[in-house]
């Protein structure tokens, strides 16, 4: 991984580029600067970067029989939600002020409290999906500490203001790697909570039904739950239809079984929020190849 010294001078073009559109946007009112950022990724950075390509492709792949314009619709609404997650995400108090206004809900929320109570570390699993970070955000606001371990982006100079922006949002985070899970787990041996976020493609992991396909799938979250004696719960963010608001999905814990069981519920809890709202996962993951 690059870092800011070895950063190229083509790596600060582009993170002043984009922190020029980020400042421009957050002049803007809150509902106005969420939707204007869901069209920008919409009309111009999906098509631009192939990502409605590559959505619409997945798409046929899970679904060969639906309608093209259906198909097209999703993709569409895949470039929308991406763009308003992440000016969300930069919004600071704005954000964290429309997500206090979100409702809460699910039986893993009196679970959380009995393991914060009983100093017993939760690991959140969610995938990316309306807003990943809404959830984060509406337990933090309730008083709990929750750390996340994150990927890394290429261009360090952007690389370096997101983790600021991230801890600054819901808690410490840590970056994937060898140092940063390790940092990460420590957190939970002493009765952390931490976050994670499983629906990316791992070839060296074994493949688990998603969506109906067999997909490479991690088991880090029921490795480490199983290690830890960790509750295991997902939750979601899931987007309203005003684009704006959310309801907070906080689901019944896991139960601790083997990897490959666990994972396969996890995976079962996010598939049945992509059948709902297929346009707020985000399709552009090569999740099958």
């Amino acid at each position: 991984m690059r870092t800011l010294e070895t950063a190229t001078r083509t790596d600060w073009v582009i993170d002043r580029i984009v922190q020029g559109f980020i400042r421009s946007a957050l002049a803007l009112p809150y509902d106005k600067r969420v939707r204007l950022f869901g069209r920008l990724s919409q009309h111009g950075l999906s098509p631009l970067t192939g990502y409605r390509k590559r959505a619409i492709e997945q798409l046929q792949f899970i679904w060969p029989d639906m309608d093209p314009a259906e198909r097209k619709r999703i993709a569409d609404g895949v470039g929308n939600n991406f763009g308003r997650t992440m000016i969300e995400n930069y919004s600071g108090a704005d954000f964290a002020k429309q997500v206090s206004q979100a409702e809460v809900y699910g039986g893993g929320l009196e679970a959380v409290a009995e393991a914060k109570a009983q100093g017993r570390p939760v690991l959140f699993v969610t995938g990316h999906f309306g807003n990943h970070e809404a959830p984060r955000m509406a337990l933090t606001q309730r008083g709990y500490t929750i750390g996340g371990l994150y990927r890394p982006i290429a261009n360090p100079y952007f690389n370096d203001h997101y983790v600021k922006n991230m801890q600054a949002m819901s808690g410490p985070v840590f970056p994937q790697g060898r140092r940063g899970t390790s940092g990460f787990v420590r957190m939970l041996k002493g009765g952390g909570m931490g976050t994670l976020l499983f629906d990316v493609r791992a070839a060296k992991f074994p493949r688990i039904p998603f969506m109906g396909k067999p997909a490479h799938t991690a088991t880090s979250v029921a490795d480490i739950a199983l290690k830890l004696d960790t509750l295991v719960v997902p939750y979601f963010g899931i987007r309203q239809p005003d684009g704006l608001s959310f309801r907070i999905a906080i689901e019944e814990p896991i139960a601790h079984s083997t990897p490959a069981q666990m994972m396969g519920e996890i995976t079962a809890r996010l598939e049945a929020h992509v059948n709902a709202h297929p346009e707020q996962w985000f399709w552009v993951h090569r999740r099958w190849k």
